[in-house]
């Protein structure tokens, strides 16, 4: 039976705002045309909220407010300790906030407040580490001796589109937006339409830290209608995007009018793979984070989870053991593990795959809305064994608190089953042996493998998948090189030595 937390009175920070406006030029404005759209908490999914509903007007007045902020505002030309500074007291500011952004992303995400403290305090680190890189960012300059000269010229390229998430939505826009300003560009955010209340407090926060108006915007609405007007906006050369699949391959099309440049970090089903010399409590610890942390909503959660026969009863049983026993409740009960799923649009897209998973594998845990929990967006922690690899649940994402577990006898197999669907973002390895745990890292489709570790990353790192998983990569450098221009500049040294096409002597030579 799943635990629960003690049900109460659903918690309501404080001086929570009645209206979310946008933020175009400096200002909070409402749509152009008056629209709005209702948001909602996960916990009671009462709507607590209005948010403007941007429209293709309203996106067509921020990218031209970030388009003048690019062509005469001083932020493009700022030296890179400049900037570096901005992006420093910016992080100040998310930090001495950092209850308080939990506070507000638990509210309005449905993720345990632990978690959400945990966010907020990545953010930040976000922004110092973008300072700190373009800062000691250098180029390549290349001499051939007494003939050339060539070097290569940084630059920023104009105003980014920037389209978020609605899980963890503040650290992930911080990803997005660190590396877009700290690069020279200027910004336009489109939030996820779930989310959008932590999303409102950037604007205060650069305002505050001296970034010029213009230079951020942000323009509330569905992605049909906001999303969809940024993407095809021709005065936006840069689209960022994070989220599902089918969505990607939607702004992959209009992006192409205007040959935009894109990086797209989309769906996955990554595989966690266990061999029998595993350290086996181990493995179990870091598949449970892996997937049952952040309710399940993670692009990386090892979702299907792999297990060489020797050891594969002993696993599903502690594994199913433990999974009965995540604390379901309150997001922001710190006892709390797992809270509510973000939406109820959400919420029963993942129960109707838990039903799916009762006709295609073994129930181990949950299966269903944990008991006292009546209300509120809540799946408990589930567990299928014996998954086929044709099955649904194996080959779909959930993104959920839902996790497969499927057998294997070799490497070889073990493998076959990991590249076995059309995902490829991350993948986990659990071995001693060094030979077959670099082996596998080296042909397993994802673009991130984990080898007996959960979800670290250094931010230096490149993140992004392969497959239907992604287009490009972001973090450290790959932000910087997607982010900029890199134009290759040509100096000669010495004598040109160029041939004298329609030259006299040329012509003589050639009548001879």
């Amino acid at each position: 039976m799943t635990k629960t937390a003690t049900a109460a009175s659903p918690y309501v920070p404080e001086n929570l705002p009645a209206h979310i406006r946008h933020y175009i030029n400096g200002q909070f404005v409402d749509s152009v045309g008056g629209k709005t759209f209702d948001v909602l908490d996960p916990v009671s999914n009462q709507n607590y909220a209005t948010a403007a509903a941007g429209q293709k007007e309203d996106i067509d007045l921020a990218v031209a407010a970030a388009r003048k902020a690019f062509t005469t505002g001083p932020w493009p030309r700022m030296k890179p300790r400049d900037r570096a500074r901005i992006l420093n007291r910016i992080a100040d500011a998310v930090e001495a906030q950092e209850d308080r952004l939990a506070e507000l992303e638990t509210f309005d995400t449905g993720l345990p407040i632990t978690q959400a403290k945990g966010q907020a305090l990545r953010a930040a680190e976000n922004f110092r580490f973008f300072a700190d890189l373009i800062v000691a960012q250098f180029d390549d300059a290349m001499k051939v001796p007494g003939s050339q000269l060539n070097y290569v010229n940084r630059k920023p390229i104009g105003v980014a589109g920037l389209i978020t998430p609605w899980n963890t939505p503040f650290m992930l826009e911080s990803w997005k937006l660190a590396p877009a300003l700290a690069t020279g560009n200027t910004v336009v955010l489109k939030p996820a339409e779930f989310t959008p209340l932590s999303a409102s407090l950037w604007a205060t926060i650069f305002q505050d830290a001296g970034l010029p108006d213009g230079v951020f915007n942000l323009v509330n609405g569905l992605g049909v209608e906001a999303g969809d007007a940024l993407v095809k906006h021709p005065d936006v050369p840069l689209i960022s995007f994070t989220g599902e699949t089918t969505t990607g391959q939607t702004i992959f099309r209009n992006a192409a009018a205007h040959l935009k440049g894109l990086s797209m970090e989309l769906g996955g089903k990554s595989p966690c793979v266990v061999f029998a010399d595993a350290d086996l409590a181990a493995a179990i610890d870091s598949a449970l984070f892996g997937v049952f942390s952040l309710n399940g909503e993670r692009c990386t959660a090892g979702s299907r989870i792999l297990v060489e026969r020797a050891v594969y009863d002993e696993f599903c049983d502690a594994f199913a053991a433990r999974a009965r026993n995540i604390v379901v409740g309150d997001p922001h009960d710190p006892g709390t593990q797992v809270g509510a799923l973000v939406h109820p649009e959400h919420y029963e897209k993942v129960a109707s795959y838990v039903e799916i998973g009762k006709s295609e594998g073994r129930l181990l845990a949950g299966g269903g809305r944990p008991e006292r929990l009546d209300q509120g967006n809540y799946i408990a922690p589930t567990v299928f064994a014996d998954v086929d690899p044709a099955a649904r649940i194996f080959q779909e994402e959930i993104f959920g608190p839902v996790v497969t577990i499927t057998p294997f006898d070799t490497d070889e197999e073990a493998l076959e089953l990991a590249n076995n669907t059309r995902y490829g973002l991350a993948a986990y390895l659990w071995t001693t042996n060094l030979t077959r745990a670099h082996t596998f890292a080296h042909n397993v489709e994802a673009g991130m493998v984990w080898l007996n570790s959960h979800n670290v990353r250094d931010l230096r790192t490149p993140f992004g998948g392969v497959k239907a998983s992604g287009l490009g990569h972001e973090g450290g450098y790959r932000s910087i090189d997607f982010y900029t221009h890199q134009q290759a500049v040509h100096i000669t040294l010495g004598t040109v030595h160029t041939p004298k096409f329609g030259s006299v002597e040329t012509s003589a030579a050639t009548e001879d």
